[in-house]
Formats: C-alpha cells, sequence, structure tokens
C-alpha cells in the first residue's frame, strides 16, 4: 500500500436553520439515508420540526468537488418552547431530564448537539470529529454555557476527546437504550462551553484555534486521508435567547 495521502477537498459553513430551508432539506435527506442505510428508523430527532425553531444553528460540510452535502450536525439552544432532543429521547425513561435542562437553561443556558450523519462516502476521512469540533467552537457565538447530548458506544470516545462526560445520575449509570433496546446510548454533557476545560489537550488547541479563526482553511490528517477544509463557521444571524418558563 503506498504511503502517499489521498487528499480530498470540502467546506464546512455555518447557519441558522429557519434562514436556510432549502439547505435543511438537504441536510435532512443525507441524515435519513445514512440511518437507513444502518437500518434505524426510530430516531426521535429525526423529523422536519427542527427547521422551524428560530433557536437552532448548523453547521454542514460540502464536497468541493461534486458540491453534495455529504455531512452535518445542528445545535438545539433550550427556549422553554421546543423540548431538546435528549427530552424526547429519554424524558419517558427519566423525567429528571426535564429538570436539568431548566436549571441549566437558566443558569447560563444550555444547548444541545445533535443531528451529526456523515455520508458514507466519507468513510475513514474523519470527517464526524471535524464537524463536532467545528460545531462546539462556533458555540461560543451563541452565549450559552452548559452544551448536552446524547452518543452511542461507539462515539463515545470522539465525544469525550472534545469535553463531553457521561452524566451518570440519569439512567442506568448514564445508560439508555436508544433509539431501540438493541442499542446503548449515553446522555452526556459539557459543563462549560466556555472554558472548555475537560477536552483533552490536542482537541482543545484544534477547537480554540476554530473559535479564534472562524474562517480559515486548513488541512486535517485522519490515517493515510488528508482533507483541505475551507471552514466559515460565523453564523450570519444570530437572535438574542429568551427562555421562557
Amino acid at each position: 500500500m503506498s504511503d502517499e495521502k489521498s487528499k480530498k477537498q470540502f467546506h464546512v459553513w455555518a447557519y441558522r436553520a429557519v434562514d436556510e430551508p432549502e439547505l435543511c432539506k438537504e441536510y435532512i435527506r443525507g441524515h435519513i439515508k445514512v440511518l437507513t442505510d444502518y437500518g434505524i428508523t426510530n430516531i426521535t430527532s429525526n423529523n422536519n420540526t427542527w427547521v422551524e425553531n428560530q433557536y437552532i444553528y448548523c453547521v454542514v460540510v460540502e464536497d468541493s468537488d461534486t458540491k453534495e452535502l455529504v455531512g452535518g450536525i445542528r445545535i438545539q439552544i433550550a427556549d422553554g418552547v421546543f423540548p431538546l432532543p435528549v427530552e424526547n429521547a429519554i424524558g419517558k425513561l427519566d423525567a429528571e431530564i426535564y429538570k436539568k435542562v431548566k436549571y441549566y437553561a437558566l443558569n447560563g443556558g444550555v444547548g444541545e448537539l445533535s443531528g451529526l450523519w456523515v455520508s458514507n462516502k466519507l468513510k475513514g476521512v474523519g470527517m464526524s470529529v471535524y464537524l463536532v469540533r467545528a460545531s462546539v467552537a462556533s458555540a461560543s457565538q451563541l452565549n450559552f454555557q452548559t452544551m448536552t447530548g446524547i452518543c452511542a458506544g461507539y462515539s463515545l470516545k470522539m465525544f469525550k476527546d472534545v469535553g463531553f462526560y457521561i452524566d451518570d445520575s440519569l439512567g442506568n449509570k448514564g445508560n439508555f437504550p436508544y433509539p431501540n433496546d438493541e442499542y446503548i446510548a449515553n446522555v452526556v454533557g459539557i459543563l462549560n462551553v466556555k472554558t472548555l476545560e475537560t477536552a483533552n489537550e490536542f482537541d482543545k488547541l484544534k477547537m480554540f484555534d476554530l473559535r479564534n479563526k472562524p474562517i480559515q482553511e486548513r488541512t486535517e490528517i485522519n490515517g493515510n486521508i488528508s482533507a483541505d477544509i475551507f471552514y466559515n463557521i460565523i453564523y450570519p444571524n444570530i437572535i438574542e435567547m429568551n427562555y421562557k418558563h
């Protein structure tokens, strides 16, 4: 096997969901295809209602050659009107999640990282990591302090690297059957999305670099695959949070 790195080019950018309805439709189509490929059809956040929420912000990736949307992730900020995906997913299993979300919403604000998908065409590129880092880095623009989410066991290391930890006060020491009884997922959280103090040093430096220079081009390397990525993770339209409680 050749040691020469395979080079790919991508564009990663950020937007508010309600400002880009057509782009959101493309996001949804791509997400559904990936989930269907894995035989998963009952993800609670896999619907189109989120496109009407003014407090949802997306980060997506486009293949620079084909102009095809090949991945995405989104942040939903708790507003007291639209439940966070984690509330919809596990509220019936553990009602404590509602109290936790409200507490953090009233004490610095809380947002959830959700809806991560990457096209199967990108296997080995490491795009999931790049999207998660970019989204967490972008959160400093959105004026909330605590970030939460749900992750499967296979992605737990990636989430821990960027600062998430398992909230073992919920469910069975943080474990839940989700999206069905065949899978175990964890409720995870970054206590302080501004300081990223729980992230490992390598990922923290990458995220702070993106936060400080949200428009930049850099080469990301995963194994023997090198990706040239142009980042623009500045949200064009940010509105002031008004939590209703």
